[in-house]
């Protein structure tokens, strides 16, 4: 690769994030500005969060026993088992729940965000709103970034609630670990600041998600790949789920990072 063509990508690269930029600057704008949709953003609610609901249960209960059972296997070789509560919770609601949440997001919501909108493009769709005069930032955009960043913080505090009660199965009933000592030593350990932590990340990872799917799906047609149709749509679509898995991991180092 020469200097030319890595200009030619830092350029490109440099273009995309400043479009991004705009277009959630743009998105945001029409959400804090009337008139005020409330519907649609009930009805997207309702598929990002609702229907992720018995995934986050699922997922909230396995992960929580299976930390419950490490951390146990190792507090037992040092004698402080009545720190399982403790660790349990304080995992659950600083890493692994915003963390895991994120992850059933992108591959639920995020996959399916960035199809619909790029069939959409694809299929003029989008066009078509503009000449009848129809704002499709306000129309599309604005009622599922206002789910998205709504759902996230719900499902991640569902997601941990279940998931404390997997620990709880897996310490007290079946390692007879005291469910004094359980819930007691949690409430000790957990801090306000680690509350925080975990909400503030749920409300990033869920607008990096949602601002993902939309931009790459609403600029599909700038892509420049050379593949169109139902091809560019998987591309797309596929994009959109790595580069959300890598920005909420960097997102989640920086947020760690600030408020530890």
């Amino acid at each position: 690769m020469n200097l030319v063509n890595i200009a030619q990508y830092i350029s490109g690269f440099l273009q995309n994030l400043g479009r991004a930029g705009l277009f959630l600057a743009a998105v945001l704008f029409r959400i804090v500005t009337p008139p005020y949709r409330f519907t649609p953003t009930i009805k997207q609610i309702y598929f990002m969060g609702a229907r992720s609901l018995l995934a986050i249960v699922v997922c909230g209960i396995f992960v929580g026993m299976v930390v419950a059972l490490q951390f146990y296997d190792t507090l037992v070789r040092f004698g402080s088992v009545a720190l399982l509560g403790a660790a349990v919770g304080i995992s659950l609601i600083r890493e692994l729940g915003p963390m895991i949440t994120a992850l059933v997001i992108i591959g639920r919501v995020g996959s399916a965000v960035c199809a619909e909108i790029s069939i959409m493009r694809n299929e003029s769709q989008i066009d078509a709103l503009e000449c009848m005069a129809i704002d499709p930032l306000r129309y599309l955009m604005a009622p599922r970034v206002l789910a998205a960043i709504i759902s996230a913080p719900i499902l991640t505090a569902v997601f941990i609630t279940v998931g404390i009660f997997g620990g709880y199965f897996v310490g007290v009933i079946l390692f007879e670990v005291s469910p004094g000592s359980y819930f007691g030593g949690m409430y000790d350990a957990v801090l306000w600041g680690d509350i925080v932590m975990g909400a503030t990340k749920s409300f990033i990872f869920g607008l990096i998600i949602i601002w993902t799917a939309t931009v790459k799906g609403f600029y599909l047609h700038l892509d420049k790949s050379g593949v169109h149709g139902t091809e560019a749509v998987s591309k797309v679509t596929t994009d959109t789920v790595v580069l959300s898995l890598i920005t909420v991991l960097f997102a989640d180092y920086i947020v760690t990072s600030i408020i530890l």
